[in-house]
C-alpha cells in the first residue's frame, strides 16, 4: 500500500486533492477475472463526465462496483454530487431526488420503469485517453449520504472530497497494519451505502487497492468473486452474509482478513470465521454521520480502538466524536465508556435503546442478545412500539424467525432469559425479517410487519 496515505489530510480547506494515488498502471478493479488499469478507468470517467448533464448532481444507481466507481469519479469531477439514497426502492429514489431539485439518476442497467431523467452510462468496454489525474478541491461536496431508516426518517449527511480523504486514511491505516502489505478487495455490501463506499470506492481510488467489480450474494459466488482475485484478498461484509457463509460450509479461496460492519458482530460468530476460514476478522464502528472512527478484533476484545486522531467525550444522552474527517463534533447515540487515556472506548449502548418500564431498566441491545441466544431462533428483533397501550406503557414488540418453534415456545424460553417486564406483547413468528442489502432494519418495515399482530 502507498506509503502516503496520509500526506493529503490537513490541507487548508479548499485546497485540491488527487481523485486517484498510485501510478496510472496499477489495477484498480477487476471484471469478468481481468484487471481494470487506473489509466482505463480515468478514460472511462472523462467520458462519461463528457456526457452527464448540467444538474446539481445525481443518484447513482449503478450495481456494478466498477460502474459505481466510475459514475462516482465522474460526477465529482463534473463538479456534482453522487445522491445516495437508503434503498433502490422506487419511493426512496423518488423522495431524494424531490429533495435536490434538478437532479436526475445514472446507472448502468436499462430500467423500466426509469426515475425521471434517468441517464444510462455507455458500455464500459473500450479504452480512452486518460489525460492528467484530476485534482479535486477539498470542499467540493461529494456525496450525500442517507441515513438507514433504523431509528426513523432516512437523514441527508454531506460528505466533502477532504473529508473522504481524511475518513479512507484511517481505514487505511487499520489494514495496512493488520496486514502488512497491500490487498484486494471483495465487498458483498452495496457501493451505495457509506460503508460500501468507504471500503471498496474510497479504497480503489486513495490507496492502490483494487476492488472486484460485482457484489457477491450467495456463498458460492463470493467463494468465485475471491477466487478471481489475486492474494492477499480482504473480504467486506456484514453479520448476515457472515453467518451465511460460515453455516453454507462453503470453502473459501486463502482471506488476509475479514472487516464487517452495519450490525453488532455476535463473538461466537466472529470467533467461528476465523476457525473456519483462517484470517482475523476486524468489526469497524462508525455511522453514515461519521463515517468509520474505530475498529476491534471482536474475537479478542470487547473495547473498540479510535482511529489516529479521533476523540470521544461522552455526554449524558451519547457522544460526541471529533475526528480528522469532521468539520464539527457529531452528536451519537451510542453511550460510552472510556479506557486507555481515551484511546479505547467499550460500548455500553445506545440512548434510544435504554427502556424504563415499571420502574426496571434494560437495553434494546441486551434484549435482542438474549433473544438471539435462544436455541431455535434463527433471527428476530425485539422493538418498542411508538405508541403507549391503555395504561400509557410504550409495549416491547418482537419478530422472530424460527421455523421448528411456536410462538409459546419462544416466549417460555424467553421468560427465561428476561424480566417478564420487558416480554414482547405482541409477539410475531415471520418467514424473514425486512432486512435491506446491508442486514439493518428499516423500523417503517418492522412496524408494517408487527401490525397484524397489535
Amino acid at each position: 500500500m502507498s506509503s502516503n496515505l496520509h500526506e493529503f489530510t490537513g490541507r487548508p480547506a479548499g485546497a485540491p486533492l488527487p481523485l486517484l494515488v498510485g501510478d496510472l498502471s496499477r489495477p484498480i478493479a477487476w471484471r469478468d477475472g481481468r484487471p481494470v488499469s487506473a489509466a482505463t478507468f480515468l478514460g472511462h470517467v472523462r467520458a462519461v463526465a463528457a456526457l452527464l448533464p448540467e444538474a446539481v448532481g445525481a443518484v447513482n444507481l449503478c450495481e456494478d462496483r466498477y460502474a459505481f466507481l466510475v459514475a462516482f469519479a465522474a460526477l465529482i469531477v463534473r463538479g456534482q454530487t453522487n445522491l445516495l439514497p437508503p434503498s433502490r426502492a422506487p419511493h426512496a429514489i423518488d423522495e431524494v431526488m424531490s429533495g435536490h431539485p434538478g437532479s436526475y439518476a445514472i446507472g448502468e442497467l436499462p430500467l423500466s420503469p426509469a426515475p425521471v431523467g434517468y441517464l444510462q452510462m455507455p458500455a464500459l468496454d473500450d479504452d480512452a485517453a486518460p489525460g492528467e489525474i484530476p485534482h479535486i478541491p477539498a470542499d467540493t461536496v461529494a456525496a450525500i449520504g442517507y441515513t438507514s431508516g433504523s431509528t426513523g426518517r432516512p437523514k441527508p449527511n454531506v460528505k466533502t472530497w477532504g473529508s473522504f480523504v481524511a475518513s479512507n486514511a484511517g481505514n487505511a491505516n487499520l489494514l495496512r497494519t493488520a496486514i502488512g502489505t497491500s490487498f484486494d478487495v471483495v465487498a458483498t455490501v452495496p457501493p451505495q451505502h457509506m460503508y460500501g463506499i468507504e471500503m471498496s470506492v474510497l479504497m480503489p481510488l486513495l490507496s492502490e487497492v483494487s476492488v472486484h467489480a460485482g457484489r457477491p450474494f450467495f456463498p458460492a459466488d463470493v467463494a468465485t468473486a475471491l477466487g478471481t482475485m489475486p492474494e492477499p484478498r480482504v473480504l467486506v461484509t456484514t453479520p448476515v452474509h457472515l453467518r451465511a457463509l460460515v453455516e453454507s460450509g462453503v470453502v473459501l479461496p486463502t482471506l488476509a482478513a475479514f472487516v464487517s460492519a452495519t450490525a453488532p458482530m455476535p463473538v461466537d460468530l466472529a470467533a467461528e470465521a476465523e476457525r473456519r476460514f483462517g484470517a482475523p476478522l476486524h468489526e469497524v464502528f462508525g455511522s453514515t454521520e461519521t463515517c468509520v472512527f474505530a475498529s476491534r478484533r471482536t474475537s479478542a476484545a470487547d473495547d473498540w480502538t479510535l482511529y489516529p486522531g479521533v476523540t470521544l467525550h461522552p455526554q449524558p444522552d451519547g457522544t460526541l466524536v471529533d475526528a480528522p474527517q469532521l468539520d464539527e463534533p457529531i452528536a451519537l447515540a451510542d453511550i460510552v465508556t472510556l479506557h486507555d487515556e481515551g484511546r479505547r472506548f467499550q460500548l455500553r449502548g445506545r440512548n434510544t435503546d435504554l427502556l424504563e418500564i415499571a420502574g426496571k431498566r434494560a437495553s434494546l441491545g441486551d434484549l435482542n442478545r438474549r433473544l438471539l441466544a435462544i436455541e431455535g431462533v434463527r433471527d428476530g428483533v425485539l422493538f418498542q412500539l411508538d405508541e403507549p397501550d391503555a395504561s400509557g406503557v410504550r409495549r416491547i414488540a418482537g419478530l422472530v424467525v424460527a421455523p421448528l418453534m411456536s410462538e409459546q415456545a419462544v416466549m417460555a424460553a424467553l421468560r427465561h432469559a428476561m424480566d417478564p417486564v420487558f416480554l414482547p406483547r405482541p409477539l410475531r413468528l415471520v418467514d424473514a425479517l425486512p432486512r435491506n442489502e446491508t442486514g439493518k432494519l428499516p423500523r417503517g418495515s418492522l412496524l408494517e410487519l408487527i401490525r397484524p399482530a397489535l
